[in-house]
């Protein structure tokens, strides 16, 4: 099986200047992920990192990973990562023929555990699904505002409680941090999620996207505490 796996970054940013190049627990952003990309140990894997701009190709340079040069028209802030990710697949394949699947890594969501996207990859394999989503679990006492006045998403007169959840129960949230999907349904229906779907359940703390200077402070206290667990293991 052969995993071409794609790590869009532009390098503007609205909410937070320069996001995927800020330091984050001692290192660029981008780079979390591409060294937890790179440390992937499931056969097959090749991993590029797609931009437009130069500092942060060289900074994926540095940290080992092939740069795609992203076109101008795709860094925009309303482009959808779906064409990016077309534009790499094809430029891949153009090289080295249609891979076995695409692994979608978001670098503004950089907490992950070890084995996690190996996990992700297998699961593909295992379940025979389209597309894989990441998610991270949560309580399903959720509400809609409507014209007609907010509607729960939950059955108010049978409230469960929390320790009574059960997995059918529950709600997933999309982390935006990882998707796995089968080159087809991004070539039929640009789309990274399609055909026959899987949730990929994921931990709490891999649920974090980075959207705030919070958001930043954040992420680094979680990948410094990993960090040193991860030395004194």
């Amino acid at each position: 099986m052969r995993t071409l796996v794609v790590v869009p970054v532009r390098g503007g940013s609205r909410g937070v200047p320069r996001k995927n190049l800020r330091e984050v627990a001692g290192k660029p952003l981008v780079v979390w992920t591409i060294e937890q990309a790179l440390a992937m140990t499931t056969p097959g894997v090749e991993v590029r990192v797609s931009t437009e701009d130069p500092e942060l190709a060289a900074v994926a340079r540095a940290a080992g990973v092939l740069v795609l040069e992203r076109p101008a028209h795709l860094a925009h802030d309303s482009t959808p990562t779906e064409p990016v990710v077309e534009h790499a697949l094809d430029l891949w394949s153009a090289a080295n023929g249609e891979p076995d699947r695409v692994m979608l890594l978001q670098a503004t969501s950089p907490v992950r555990r070890p084995g996690t996207l190996d996990r992700a990859l297998a699961e593909f394999e295992q379940t025979g699904v389209d597309s894989l989503v990441g998610v991270v679990p949560q309580a399903p006492f959720l509400w809609q505002a409507t014209p007609l006045g907010p509607v729960p998403a939950y059955d108010v007169e049978r409230r469960p409680r929390r320790q009574d959840l059960t997995a059918e129960s529950l709600r997933y949230r999309e982390t935006g941090s990882l998707y796995v999907t089968r080159p087809e349904v991004y070539r039929e229906r640009h789309n990274r999620i399609g055909g026959r779907v899987g949730l990929f359940v994921m931990a709490d703390d891999e649920g974090l996207d980075i959207d705030t200077e919070l958001d930043l402070a954040v992420a680094g206290q979680h990948l410094a505490r990993q960090r040193a667990a991860e030395d004194r293991a």
